[in-house]
């Protein structure tokens, strides 16, 4: 018999009793600690820097500047990859310092470090270093940045502040639409910058070996092999095999650890320049000042309807705010937010661009959802809108427009192709379930208390699984079996998802399973885990090594069984010769690879598989979907929203590990509350943050979460041999959008029909007054 599914999380044991080890857990011997001058301005010139007040300080080692990157022949850093890889324009790609030598572009900008022998020392000195900066005009708004008179970042951007203009759909064919249509229904959205805010801040330990002349790096990172890949070949210009990258268990990524930032390749310069181990730890402030951020668009929006509620054409011109630099993973958020714009929809024609603006504030890249939520909130909030312009039911318009399954494969106006999907299904299973009838009981009920209430149904679809991955199988003398995994979990599950697909497959204990991951000594070659990829192509390449390591396995049986290896069976853990009842246990045979003499040696020595996958570009990837509901209150004497309920459906093809799955939404779900109720980067005109620590910047508490209704709807996946479908980004995509059409509902008697996210307290109850005050004005 198969083993049965392991029904706990392995990873649990050590992470609740205390016992994880994360960078800032590790201590080297003669290690020393780095600090960070950065820039004041958004925007100004470095004229000179001043160490000599902080080198003479007790206990600091060194203090090294842009000039010093000069003189040791360093590299900047280029983005990840720009729109042309994926058959857009070229673009203006920005190549990033790791210490900055002539300009600052934004406030937290690298100017020099400081390494110290504690790190208070590092921090005090570094306050001492002396720069001459001559502040220059900033500009903080994308579409501003547009302006002819707005100041330019980059003098050779031949485009102005203009990085790349996407355009995606069939503008004659849109416009054609658009002049059929009986309403065409406007809206300007904003989907705020938000900071990542992992619960382990970033962190990086580096460290020089004069007598093998390498490098190691520990930081908390989602892909070790990208950022060795960076690092090695950009910044230190060296063979990547002299530079090994550790990634030690990580709290938390969301897209800001999928790519590296200066400190990483700074603390292993460091290291050399002083000969001792450089430990570098963001506090919470840094992080908000430094780290990548996520989402920042502004969308004009338009759709096309007949009277009966068909969609005929949808029409955005959109502006993404970059930041100072094409930073990292940039591009992605810009395609997607475009090309999953149609959504759940059979929507014929679109006409859809994009600007990716530099701008004097920090860099953009990818955080939870990357695009996804934005294409939703675009598309999820129009067609609330258009059905309150045709005075219909915001299911019905939903299901009138929803792909029926029968049309799958289904190729969306922007180039996707759906494999699978039952929309209309699940649109009645989530209404079922939020008791849609009973709605105007609760509305009463939330009346005689004296608030507003409001509901919404929102649908979202995906895109996961791009890239190619590597997975390795090796069993070990004694018969026990390592996973050597080229995914990175960071609070996914990984250890426990891929041991019990193992343990299933190969009916091999999981206590007897070991897994190792983030170490670039250890795995061959691996892409890390971001955009909800590991389950699909992890997962495919973790069977293609089990499919080999089987096939390697069954010539070995054959010699001891008598038989031929085309004979051989494989079965609930036994090997078995066709027609007889002769077998020998897997674990036996792998055990006799081992053998240091007799005939078993003609099959090599040890016995292992491994396995490869691609996804896009080169195969399909695959499209999770689900549909959510939202019911809240609003108190409108002081602007408060109080969640009530939050049902969420989720197609994930084949589960693979339902408590996993629900952990992932439920947390996507607290990341999507924060962005449309609380959280926002803000600058001031000058390009000063002013939401620079967890005083300012809200995140999601315990008091803001309502319960959560979670179902998971399994339609198998078509595009790859387990069936699987991510869910890493679902409940951060459809969540915004699901609470922003609840208050709009709520608020649409009172005459508003939009309002901005994130809706905090504040912004809903002026939003409120200004409404009565209108009513009052021209009753």
């Amino acid at each position: 018999m198969k083993q049965e599914t392991f029904k706990g999380r392995i990873e649990d044991a050590r992470f609740l009793t205390g016992r994880g080890r994360y960078v800032d857990d590790i201590t080297l011997p003669r290690q020393s600690y780095m600090a960070l001058v950065l820039s004041p301005h958004a925007h100004a010139v470095v004229k000179g820097i001043d160490a000599s007040a902080a080198m003479d300080m007790p206990g600091v080692l060194a203090v090294l500047t842009g000039r010093d990157v000069l003189a040791d022949g360093l590299g900047s850093v280029p983005p990840f990859f720009m729109p042309k890889l994926w058959g857009g324009p070229d673009g203006y790609g920005t190549l990033r310092p790791i210490l900055v030598t002539d300009k600052v572009r934004c406030v937290g900008d690298r100017v020099a470090i400081v390494v110290a022998e504690t790190r208070d020392i590092a921090r005090i000195a570094a306050d001492a270093v002396a720069v001459d900066y001559e502040p220059l005009a900033a500009v903080t708004d994308a579409r501003a940045a547009l302006s002819d008179d707005a100041p330019r970042l980059w003098d050779d951007c031949p485009t102005g502040n203009l990085s790349v203009k996407l355009s995606m759909g069939n503008p004659a064919l849109t416009a054609d639409a658009f002049a059929k249509a009986d309403r065409v229904i406007a809206r300007r959205l904003k989907s705020p910058r938000v900071a990542p805010s992992s619960l382990e801040p970033r962190g990086c330990i580096g460290s020089y070996d004069w007598a093998e002349d390498r490098y190691t790096l520990y930081t908390s990172s989602q892909d070790p092999h990208g950022f060795r890949k960076v690092i090695a070949g950009q910044v230190l210009k060296i063979a990547e095999t002299r530079l090994r990258v550790i990634s030690p268990d990580v709290g938390g990524g969301f897209g800001l650890k999928a790519h590296m930032h200066p400190e990483d390749a700074l603390v292993l310069w460091a290291s050399k320049r002083v000969d001792r181990p450089v430990k570098w730890i963001a506090t919470r402030s840094e992080a908000l000042l430094t780290d990548t951020q996520g989402r920042g668009q502004e969308v004009d929006a338009e759709i096309a309807v007949s009277a009966e509620g068909r969609v005929l054409g949808l029409r955005a011109t959109a502006w993404h705010n970059l930041g100072a630099y094409f930073w990292g993973t940039a591009t992605p958020p810009l395609y997607f937010s475009m090309q999953l714009a149609p959504n759940i929809y059979d929507i014929p024609a679109v006409d859809l661009t994009t600007h990716a603006v530099f701008t004097n504030i920090a860099p953009m890249s990818v955080y939870r959802g990357a695009g996804r939520p934005e294409a939703t909130y675009l598309i999820e909030r129009m067609m609330d809108e258009a059905a309150a312009e045709l005075h219909m039911d915001p299911v019905s318009i939903r299901k009138i427009n929803a792909i029926r399954p029968e049309a799958m494969p289904y190729a969306t106006a922007t180039g996707m192709t759906y494999d699978s999907g039952r929309f209309g299904d699940m649109i009645d299973q989530a209404r079922a379930a939020a008791d849609w009838e009973g709605y105007p009981k609760r509305v009463a009920a939330s009346r005689e208390r004296g608030r507003l209430r409001g509901r919404s149904l929102i649908s979202y679809v995906e895109v996961a699984g791009v890239m190619n991955e590597r997975m390795e199988l090796r069993f070990e003398p004694d018969g026990t079996l390592t996973i050597i995994a080229g995914t990175h979990s960071h609070g996914q599950g990984h250890a426990t998802t891929f041991s019990e697909m193992v343990s299933q497959w190969l009916s091999i204990p999981v206590d007897d399973i070991r897994y190792v991951q983030g170490d670039t000594d250890k795995v061959l070659i691996g892409r890390g885990t971001f955009a909800a990829r590991s389950s699909m192509l992890g997962g495919t390449a973790l069977l293609k090594a089990k499919d080999q390591l089987v096939g390697k396995a069954k010539a070995m049986a054959a010699l001891v069984l008598e038989g031929q290896a085309e004979n051989i069976e494989f079965e609930d853990g036994l090997l078995k010769l066709h027609g007889t009842n002769k077998s020998i246990p897997l674990r036996e045979v792998a055990k006799l690879h081992y053998l240091p003499a007799g005939p078993v040696m003609a099959f090599g020595l040890g016995l292992a598989g491994e396995g490869t996958s691609a996804g896009k570009p080169g195969a399909a990837p695959n499209y999770p979907n689900g549909c959510q509901v939202c019911e809240l209150e609003i108190d409108p004497d002081s602007g408060e929203v109080i969640l009530d309920r939050m049902i969420a459906f989720d197609d994930v093809g084949r589960i693979l590990n339902a408590m996993l799955c629900e952990g992932q939404i439920h947390g996507g779900i607290a990341q999507g509350i924060g962005q449309a109720l609380l959280e926002e980067v803000a600058y001031d005109a000058e390009g000063q943050l002013t939401s620079g620590s967890l005083m300012d910047y809200c995140l999601p508490r315990a008091e803001h979460m309502p319960s959560i209704v979670s179902r998971l709807i399994e339609v198998p996946c078509t595009t790859n041999p387990l069936g699987v479908k991510g869910i890493g980004e679902s409940g951060a995509i459809g969540t915004p959008v699901s609470i922003v059409n609840a208050i709009v509902d709520a608020l649409r008697p009172l005459g508003i029909d939009n309002i901005d996210m994130p809706v905090t307290q504040p912004r809903l109850w002026a939003a409120i007054r200004q409404a009565q005050a209108k009513e009052e004005a021209y009753p």
